[in-house]
């Protein structure tokens, strides 16, 4: 695999956006910090990233492993995942009280069906703080069909746009189905927020974006000062308004492909004018080496809260947070450095 896939710009601060997002929101300020928006930034970069990944493997060899692509997925997702898991359900074992945990929830986690099982029986039973991996189920159904469709697109012969088209379709009946589900069944926020049929089109984005003026892979011809003045402008307006606009109905259908669409938008101007200023943080050496952690940091990161919370009940909430987040990168950093550096190297060897 080239470097340059190795290495794309803005892609590790763009993840570590992603996870403050998530965290700030989580250690007490969600009423105004968009956390929901930061799980949908990590699904679109997981579809941009990994449909930039399968092309590069497929424009090198003319075929795609899948035995290689579902190695390198494990190796990369299930041991910080089960690390993480056993730890809190042996920590849960220890502090709470008998029959807290439910081997049915603790389950449906394991088994990488949380989401659904959660939009049918709540959090109640899941060790404590585990609840983020309603999204890690989401991703997992994704990896486990996405390929199909991607090896499917390319016996088609199909051109790159047209590709995008049949994936842009897709993001649009997902859409419909939001659509169906909220105003002809009324079914619940939980369902449309969590349900990987309701949610993949967040990862669809970012699949369209990869084959089709791939900002890594393709030599886009751009008007810096269009993008500059006109397309960056307009894209962030959007995810404004999305944020801005609290109706429910709204928040459940459209915004969803609303942030789809802008995120395309501000993805090619991050990647391909990371030296803008608006964009240069990205790449500062802190938001690499946040980014570098963010799935472990994520994994983790609610329950240290909670167990800050538990320890310090009185003590106010930026002081809770700033420690939470402390532990929480030293935790990650020690998981990166023991679990996940090994298994990267595992992986390289299956690239290369």
């Amino acid at each position: 695999m080239s470097k340059s896939i190795r290495h794309i710009p803005s892609l590790d601060g763009l993840r570590a956006v992603s996870f403050l997002l998530v965290f700030v929101a989580h250690a007490g300020l969600e009423r105004y910090v968009p956390g929901g928006f930061g799980v949908t930034i990590f699904f679109f970069l997981s579809g941009l990233l990994i449909t930039t990944l399968l092309r590069a493997e497929y424009e090198k060899n003319g075929v795609i492993s899948l035995r290689h692509f579902w190695l390198r997925r494990i190796l990369r997702i299930l041991p910080p995942f089960y690390l993480v898991l056993v730890s809190a359900v042996l920590l849960g074992l220890a502090v709470d009280p008998p029959g807290t945990l439910s081997p049915p929830a603790v389950a449906a986690q394991a088994l990488q069906y949380t989401n659904y099982w959660i939009i049918g029986h709540g959090f109640e039973g899941q060790p404590s703080g585990t609840g983020v991996y309603w999204s890690l189920a989401v991703e997992e159904h994704f990896y486990l069909a996405f390929p199909w469709l991607f090896i499917a697109l390319q016996k088609l012969k199909l051109s790159a746009r047209n590709q995008a088209l049949i994936l842009w379709c897709l993001c649009a009946l997902v859409l419909l189905w939001r659509l169906v589900l909220v105003f002809v069944y009324h079914v619940p926020i939980m369902r449309t927020y969590m349900a990987s049929d309701t949610r993949v089109d967040s990862i669809l984005f970012g699949c369209a974006l990869a084959v089709w003026n791939n900002p890594v892979l393709d030599d886009i011809p751009m008007n810096e000062r269009r993008w500059k003045y006109l397309y960056v402008p307009f894209a962030a307006l959007v995810l404004a308004c999305c944020l801005l606009v609290r109706s429910d109905n709204f928040r459940e259908t459209f915004r969803y492909s609303l942030q789809g669409g802008a995120l395309t938008l501000l993805f090619i101007a991050a990647i391909r004018y990371h030296r803008w200023p608006v964009f240069a943080w990205l790449n500062t050496r802190v938001m690499i080496f946040i980014g570098l952690l963010s799935y472990s940091l994520y994994l983790l990161h609610l329950a240290v809260i909670f167990g800050v919370a538990r320890a310090l009940p009185q003590v106010n909430h930026v002081f809770r947070g700033s420690l939470s987040l402390a532990i929480s990168i030293a935790l990650a950093w020690l998981i990166y450095v023991t679990v996940e550096k090994p298994c990267a190297r595992l992986r390289r060897r299956l690239s290369d």
